[in-house]
């Protein structure tokens, strides 16, 4: 499994939530949930964007644009930066934003759609992703709190599918969508990342290299095996001394200290999100000996395995 897939894969938990809203100006709303990752895309007409939380001035979204807010905090949502805000969504109750009143849901207009659906409005799709700490973090680190794609041919025809699916209501649909925001999400990372003076993760340049994104794949496919430097490097078609020094400049880290940290991010996830022993854990990242786990697990974290899991339980 490639790396962007196996944090994605990782770090999701459930499926997402996606939502469609037609709205006639002027509109404006605020969301309060604090979704680690959440997606934005207008489909037809304009909107504005801001984050409440973060000094930031407003962003316009033509028809086509993804925003990507991460890390969490309020955001708004509206026809202009001008349109104070009407509502707030809390835990998807709506409540008036000058009495704090609760009201009624959006008028519902088919599977996941609400809003007035009249002439003029704007068509908003809004898909919310809660990810793992761990494997979340490092999916967090290629985006700033709110990173802005612009229409494009690959992303759009994700948005159509996408679009097309959230109107229907058949078996398995929200795994459907689950994957197919997934494709949107993908489809913008990497819009982002490729843009002119885009800085991403040393990890993810690091995929550009056939032979150092090869051996990322061969780390992130299998981290519990009993990996060798010389045996990463016979895999990937280098010697020993070349593939380290190519890794370690590509990468930021020796091979076997990338290995060992993700070891301890997945190690934590599984603490987290499992009853799993510590002893099992331990096998499952790579460790045959859990006090061995245990003094890594602490070097990275400066808490031990145990105190990690009750510290978050």
């Amino acid at each position: 499994m490639d790396v962007l897939s196996d944090l994605l894969h990782r770090a999701r938990v459930g499926n997402a939530l996606v939502r469609q809203l037609i709205q006639r100006p002027p509109w404006s709303m605020t969301y309060a949930d604090p979704a680690p990752l959440t997606v934005v895309a207008t489909l037809g007409g304009h909107a504005s964007i801001r984050l409440d939380d973060v000094a930031c001035a407003p962003v316009q979204l033509a028809a086509g644009d993804i925003a990507l807010i991460s890390g969490g905090g309020r955001h708004t949502i509206a026809d202009s930066a001008s349109t104070p805000p009407q509502f707030v969504i809390r835990q998807g109750r709506k409540f008036h934003a000058d009495t704090g009143e609760e009201t009624s849901a959006h008028t519902s207009l088919g599977p996941r759609t609400y809003g007035d659906g009249l002439p003029g409005a704007t068509t908003m799709l809004r898909g919310v992703y809660l990810l793992r700490a761990g494997a979340g973090d490092r999916l967090l680190e290629m985006l700033p709190p709110l990173a802005i794609v612009p229409a494009g041919p690959r992303t759009r025809a994700a948005l159509d599918l996408l679009t097309n699916e959230a109107a229907r209501d058949e078996p398995g649909q929200d795994a459907v969508l689950g994957r197919l925001l997934d494709l949107v999400l993908v489809m913008a990372l990497r819009a982002w990342c490729s843009r002119p003076g885009a800085t991403p993760p040393a990890w993810y340049r690091a995929l550009g290299d056939p032979a150092i994104g090869g051996a990322l794949n061969l780390l992130h496919t299998d981290p519990a095996h009993r990996w060798t430097v010389a045996e990463i490097a016979t895999r990937s078609g280098m010697s020993r001394a070349a593939f380290a020094a190519r890794f370690t400049d590509h990468v930021g880290q020796a091979p076997l200290t990338y290995l060992t940290a993700w070891r301890m991010t997945l190690a934590a996830d599984l603490l987290h999100n499992t009853d799993d022993t510590i002893a099992t854990i331990a096998r499952n990242v790579g460790y045959h000996d859990a006090f061995a786990f245990s003094v890594a697990f602490k070097r990275a974290h400066s808490i031990s395995p145990s105190a990690w899991r009750r510290q978050i339980s």
